[in-house]
């Protein structure tokens, strides 16, 4: 085989591992991701999934985006609806970052067995002792290739004093402790003066939008 026809194959063979969905999906999973729950629906019509993609869109007006893949159960709650929760998880709700995965094989109302909800007026379920919960009202929903981007304008904020977050890497649940990681931090070194303390909260502080 001639010196061109192999760099031609190594070329080849390097295109399609550039634009490769597995290989990206590879990427992807080394971007650290907070973990989170999205509820969905209304009455015993509900469901939800569990999330990596909530990201902070704008703070005035309050407002965040959630891709959501529209294959999956929640999605028709979602589109029908338009009020869903976003459930920010803290490092001991790994299992209902499970159940709601779909973990043994549990759907709809299945999965918000064994927590507390608040139930908000617009049908949206925030989770007790989450990191925080957010009631929104989706203002956009863009619909691209597999997943849809929902663009949500915040109602409600519940806040929880818990500092543990739950984050996901590598395919794996990874706690994120505020206290133990500064400590951390302050051993090797690194700047933590612009880390704002939270100070002393109570279990739960609300603020309507």
């Amino acid at each position: 085989m001639s010196e061109n026809a192999v760099n031609e194959i190594i070329r080849l063979a390097e295109r399609d591992r550039e634009a490769s969905p597995a290989y990206f999906r590879a990427a992807m999973r080394r971007l650290v991701g907070g973990v989170s729950v999205i509820t969905a629906g209304a009455g015993n019509d509900i469901s939800g999934m569990t999330v990596t993609s909530v990201s902070s869109l704008s703070a005035d007006p309050p407002s965040l985006i959630v891709s959501v893949n529209r294959a999956s159960s929640s999605w028709p709650l979602l589109r029908q609806h338009r009020h869903f929760g976003v459930n920010i998880l803290n490092a001991d709700q790994a299992d209902i970052a499970e159940r709601f995965s779909g973990k043994d094989g549990l759907k709809g109302a299945e999965r918000f067995a064994g927590a507390d909800w608040i139930e908000r007026a617009s049908g949206a379920r925030l989770l007790s002792g989450a990191l925080a919960a957010i009631e929104c009202e989706a203002e956009d929903i863009i619909e691209r290739h597999s997943h849809a981007i929902i663009i949500g304008r915040v109602l409600h904020v519940e806040l929880s004093a818990d500092d543990a977050a739950l984050a996901y890497w590598h395919g794996n649940y990874v706690a994120i402790d505020r206290e133990k990681d500064m400590a951390r931090l302050a051993d090797v070194s690194l700047p933590t003066g612009h880390v704002r303390d939270a100070g002393a909260a109570g279990r739960f502080s609300r603020r309507e939008g």
